[in-house]
């Protein structure tokens, strides 16, 4: 019985700390997951009727536009995303890139390849609502149409990059749009306040927002969860207020007859409005891309029980107050404030706004980091800022440039409507994208029927697409914007993966075997010299063409070699128990080795003094169970010498000697694995030295135009970034760096 009540106990101590957990996960949500939500009902009626839609003493514009936006947060936010797309996630991580990367783990449809993984992860791969059920033909068509054919792999490749500019273009436009509206309410205070001083209040808050940035995801959210509950606290008690004052019959809009007769009543007005109504979902998308700084049902929790019926509330109490008030169109937010309130309910929407935008700046510093991980990104600095959270990572270059960018922005639009025309492209064509991923997902991954996959499709895509051409309407209007930091985005990203994968591939193409740079050794006449040294190279096998010139015109290398190959597997974390794999080149006389260094695209690779201790550690291990071998063989001779000697039993004599001679032997093997261990240990103290290539990749004179410029590119981007050495974390004083061309 105690046996028993103790389990009990303990069972109830786990579910306790469990939801105590998720619960703490779900307070720092509200700093950094859905600020954007939350925050996008300062400007989303403003960006609404900034058109031709007017209101009309019969309320069907409003009644048909608060429908609208009821059910645009039902069917994209709380359907598509909380219960589908949050599914889909890649061992725990979100976003554009970890679709795709989590198919391509899970079949050759995608460009990015990685090695066979020592351990199984089979199991994240299950749909896991269901049971994993056998491939459906439909979906084995798919998948081998696109495995077969290149150019679908390539446009799939480009389509996935797209998703992540789009992301990064949304962490440009979000704080801009939310800091901007939400300060743009002291007009209402004092008339004669010019844009000018508006523009520099936001600039100001701007600046400290990404300033702020640089502490981590888990004190920020700290910090901004208060601010975030507050600003849900006074929409909802005044939308609550609105309702019963003004007119509490805004609630039929939960019928879809009210969508039907607002576009029967407004006709073009009304499509061209939907580029105004589409923010109102405005970080959707961040809840997916921000899922490696929580959990998943911290985030359904968060937003189904919270956010979004206050959501609701708030766009129906500003619905209310506008069906009696058609003259506050450009201001309706505040204007719907009561008096009482209207300075504390300002400051801290001001707050807010900042709390929303620090959603995307997570989810972009998420897509870069993973795409970075993969190949797909030049190489910047990534703080990861705790110590139980993978995901929570800071990147100050990107940081930087995102503010940057947000006050060029600010300064150049100075205008909200234009701000959010560029705005609402870049939210539904992020969103578009990750429909289309997850009709692989479906069929590929989780192995559902066509059917399901299409049904996903049909009911979500349509309304993007509807969204969309309303959207691609105002492109002349600020909608160029998104358009144009993509591209760049795009073409900068995929000409990084292109020069990557060129130079890796001229080096598989020139490496030389171990075997002949050794039999070369007199005739160089190499000398072996105190330490050892750590030869960073792409190669699985055989050795660079960088080592190779290193030795040619420095005929010289350390007593004791290890040929280091760094890979990034497309699945987030790798157990450390499982990320060397060590072997031997040559004969144990000529102390060289390989070793294999896996990482998933979120573990940290810049501590180079634990890297160095954990190395080491894994090939004196790999030597020690080298001698075990060696010695177990030893026995098993003995065991036939036995079974031989009784067969033959005149030569008793000859057994004996037989005995001792593998004895020895075995002696001999473990004396010479000791002395092996002890001679690494002498060695790391006469110092560790890290060689690493420093090259320069150059287009062939015949090389097309295309290529040219996006090797071009890829120089450019490589000379700008951070070097090798540094993003890796090496002593800058222990690294020999070899200079070489690579002609591709």
């Amino acid at each position: 019985m105690e046996t028993e009540s103790s389990g009990v106990r303990s069972s109830k101590s786990r579910s306790w700390s469990f939801s105590k957990e998720t619960l703490l996960l779900a307070y720092q949500s509200f700093g950094i997951v859905y600020g954007d939500l939350c925050t996008s009902p300062v400007y989303v009626y403003k960006s609404t009727f900034s058109g031709r839609l007017r209101l009309h003493e019969e309320d069907a514009e409003i009644l048909g536009v608060l429908s609208l936006v009821i059910w645009t947060l039902t069917l994209l936010p709380l359907l598509k995303y909380i219960v589908f797309v949050l599914t889909a996630d890649d061992n725990g991580e979100g976003g554009t890139f970890a679709l795709y990367s989590l198919m391509c783990r899970n079949s050759k449809m995608g460009l990015l390849r990685n090695y066979e993984m020592p351990y199984n992860h089979q199991a994240t791969l299950e749909y896991k609502p269901g049971v994993h059920c056998k491939e459906s033909n439909a979906g084995l068509k798919i998948r081998s149409f696109v495995e077969r054919n290149l150019q679908s792999r390539i446009v799939l490749f480009i389509f996935a990059l797209l998703g992540v500019s789009m992301v990064i273009g949304d962490g440009v436009f979000t704080p801009t749009m939310s800091v901007l509206s939400a300060v743009s309410g002291l007009q209402i205070k004092f008339p004669g306040l010019h844009q000018n001083s508006i523009v520099v209040i936001a600039c100001v808050i701007l600046v400290a927002l990404f300033a702020l940035q640089h502490y981590g995801t888990r004190r920020v959210g700290f910090f901004f969860a208060p601010v975030q509950i507050a600003w849900l606290a006074c929409i909802t008690s005044i939308g609550v207020y609105n309702i019963v004052k003004w007119n509490p019959s805004v609630i039929q809009a939960f019928s879809p007859y009210y969508i039907y007769n607002f576009f029967k009543q407004a006709g073009k007005d009304g499509w061209s409005s939907l580029g105004g109504i589409v923010l109102c979902v405005t970080g959707a998308e961040a809840m997916f891309a921000d899922l490696g700084h929580f959990s998943k049902l911290s985030i359904r929790v968060g937003f189904t029980a919270v956010v979004y019926p206050c959501l609701v509330v708030a766009y129906m109490g500003e619905a209310a107050y506008l069906s009696k008030h058609h003259e506050d169109l450009e201001r309706s937010f505040y204007m719907a404030v009561p008096e009482v309130v209207f300075w504390p309910v300002l400051i801290i929407a001001t707050l807010a706004t900042a709390v929303g935008s620090q959603a995307i700046i997570s989810a972009t510093f998420s897509n870069i980091s993973q795409c970075r991980a993969l190949g797909c990104f030049p190489r910047v600095k990534i703080i990861h800022t705790s110590n139980s959270i993978y995901g929570q990572i800071y990147i100050p270059e990107v940081n930087w440039l995102l503010m940057l960018l947000c006050l060029a922005i600010t300064l150049g639009f100075r205008d909200t409507h234009m701000i959010g025309n560029a705005y609402g492209l870049a939210v539904i064509i992020v969103m578009l994208v990750t429909t289309c991923l997850m009709f692989f997902i479906i069929t590929t991954v989780w192995n559902r029927p066509i059917l399901w996959a299409l049904l996903f499709v049909f009911t979500f895509g349509s309304l993007e697409l509807l969204y969309l051409s309303a959207c691609l309407a105002k492109v002349h209007h600020g909608g160029w914007v998104p358009l144009l930091l993509s591209s760049l985005c795009l073409l900068s990203m995929s000409s990084w993966h292109y020069g990557t994968f060129k130079k890796q591939h001229f080096e598989v193409q020139n490496k030389i075997s171990l075997d002949r740079l050794l039999d070369l050794g007199p005739t160089l006449g190499l000398v072996r010299v105190p330490g050892i040294g750590l030869v960073f190279s792409n190669l699985n096998n055989g050795v660079s063409p960088m080592f190779a010139h290193f030795v040619t015109n420095f005929p010289a290398f350390h007593r004791i070699l290890i040929f280091v190959s760094l890979e990034t597997q497309i699945v987030p974390k790798v157990p450390l128990s499982e990320r060397f794999v060590v072997g031997r080149l040559g004969s144990p006389e000529h102390h060289i080795f390989r070793c294999v260094v896996r990482y998933g695209y979120k573990d940290a690779k810049r501590d180079s003094h634990n890297f160095e201790t954990q190395l080491l550690m894994k090939v004196a291990e790999f030597i020690r169970q080298e001698g075990d071998a060696n010695m177990a063989r030893n026995v098993n001779s003995i065991v036939v010498a036995t079974i031989s000697d009784q067969v033959a039993s005149a030569l008793e004599g000859s057994k004996k000697e037989r005995k001792k001679r593998v004895a020895f032997k075995g002696v001999f093997e473990r004396e010479k694995m000791k002395a092996e261990v002890q001679e690494l240990v002498e060695e790391k103290e006469n110092g560790v030295s890290y060689v690493i290539g420093h090259t320069i990749v150059l287009a062939h004179d015949s090389s097309s135009v295309l290529k040219r410029t996006a090797i071009n590119i890829y120089g450019f981007l490589r000379r700008n970034s951070r070097r090798p050495s540094v993003s890796l974390g090496l002593p800058h004083t222990s690294v020999v760096e070899v200079g070489m061309v690579y002609r591709v």
